[in-house]
């Protein structure tokens, strides 16, 4: 059976990058168990040379399985083992742009973004193969989108990427940053900001790009969407049509960094009554056969707690071993872990 070494990536977040080994090796067990069809083994934390990396071994992984490991969140570099040797192996990544695209973005309470890749692809391995996965066009919700580094990543991987955000300005500097990424890229796009009623009643202000990675794809009509609605996420329902996402992925209000928002757009210090809220709605807004994962601070809000809101939305909670195992430190008032759930076909 072949060995392999994953040399993880140094973060510029230093206190993730204390359990970055451990977050990916959960990771690659969740790519294992679903897109891979249980394929890798023997999955282990090790140093080579005083360097940490990842051992695993398997004996089946194809081209196609290896391109779809590229895309772990903290792959630095991925070898065989041969004799004690490191071989480098091809790292073929789906990113489609530079990726400033999601970096280049800095403000106050940005999520990470290798835990917004992890928890992107978690979710996406939880409902999908590595075909389905490789092949682009996923749809993808951030109901509470920030300043859209859920948006960004997938629109990375060849995904259309939709989003609510309630803050004004959140939404303003996201439309605006969107469009002058595409405009300094030289990618050929188009942008639209409009109204979204319904009923005759406002729901929002809604800022839609269309664009694609080349002209050849542009001029064949291989458009990617990335669309931003300045709304109350417990609206989301008069937003978009139901089930129209393969995917939503979204990192929850902390509570004690940020007030959450409920539907009386009163302020609560806890996000619990919030997602008692939404989760519904969003549940409402998933394919059948989709997956939602969301991250949270498990100091304002507990796993079974957010478990029972899930199951109530009529969804399948993901327990096994690898999910159990996120939960790690973002500061002294923060305490990050993330839930799957999938959607019955």
């Amino acid at each position: 059976m072949q060995q392999y070494a994953m040399l993880i990536s140094p973060s510029a977040n230093r206190v993730y990058a204390r359990t970055a080994a451990r977050m990916t090796a959960n990771e690659t067990a969740v790519f294992s168990a679903g897109a891979l069809d249980g394929r890798i083994e023997d999955l282990r934390e090790a140093e080579l040379g005083g360097v940490p990396y990842l051992l695993f071994r398997s004996d089946t992984l194809t081209p196609r399985d290896l391109r779809l490991l590229a895309n772990l969140s903290s792959l630095y570099a991925l070898f065989k083992v041969r004799e004690g040797m490191l071989e480098p192996l091809p790292v073929d990544r789906l990113d489609r742009y530079d990726d400033d695209l999601v970096s280049i973005l800095k403000y106050a309470g940005k999520t990470n973004e290798q835990f917004t890749k992890l928890l992107l692809n978690v979710t996406a391995a939880s409902a999908f193969g590595a075909d389905r996965l490789l092949a682009g066009g996923l749809k993808v919700l951030d109901p509470m989108c920030g300043r859209g580094t859920t948006l960004n990543q997938a629109a990375m991987y060849g995904f259309d990427g939709y989003g609510v955000e309630v803050d004004k300005r959140d939404f303003e500097t996201y439309g605006a940053f969107i469009q002058r990424w595409l405009k300094d890229k030289r990618l050929k796009h188009k942008a639209l900001t409009t109204r979204v009623k319904r009923e005759g009643r406002g729901v929002g202000q809604r800022t839609r790009v269309e664009f694609a990675a080349d002209r050849e794809r542009y001029r064949a009509g291989d458009l990617q969407v990335l669309e931003i609605v300045n709304a109350d996420t417990v609206r989301s329902g008069e937003v978009f049509k139901k089930q129209s996402f393969d995917l939503v992925v979204t990192d929850a209000p902390y509570g004690v960094k940020h007030a959450a928002v409920k539907e009386t757009r009163a302020l609560t210090r806890s996000p619990t009554e919030l997602l008692e809220t939404a989760v519904p709605v969003w549940a409402g807004l998933l394919r059948p056969g989709g997956a939602m994962g969301l991250s949270w601070n498990t100091v304002t809000t507990g796993r079974d707690d957010l478990a029972a809101i899930l199951a109530g939305a009529g969804l399948e909670v993901q327990e096994a071993e690898p999910y159990r195992h996120f939960e790690h430190r973002v500061d002294q008032a923060i305490t990050r872990d993330l839930i799957v759930a999938r959607k019955p076909r």
